[in-house]
């Protein structure tokens, strides 16, 4: 799955006073309910990046808000759903969610 990436590793979102600790990003093929694309975390990646390409392991489901999340981690890697918590907290704790796999 390719990934463009729009906020990296260490960046600050654009309204809130949020740190991105995981590159994070689209699909740019696939829209979601919000009328933006789908949007990506990418685990397992140290630096920052504009592009990834990688599996989708997961798919946080917000139960409290119109927006998904793929999980997506270079070829061959995989985390726990505990590791997929505790890596996407720093954006995820504001939602209650559930995590999908395939």
């Amino acid at each position: 799955m390719a990934v463009e990436i729009d906020r990296p590793l260490g960046s600050k979102h654009p309204k809130y006073e949020l740190v991105y600790e995981v590159n994070y990003g689209f699909v740019p093929e696939i829209m979601a309910p919000d009328g933006e694309f789908l949007d990506v975390y990418i685990l397992g990646e140290t630096e920052p990046l504009s592009r990834f390409v990688g599996e989708c392991i997961a798919v946080i489901h917000r139960l409290n808000d119109n927006e998904d999340k793929l999980v997506v981690v270079p070829p061959g890697m995989n985390y726990t759903d505990e590791q997929i918590r505790k890596t996407t907290e720093f954006q995820e704790r504001f939602f209650h969610s559930v995590i999908i796999r395939k």
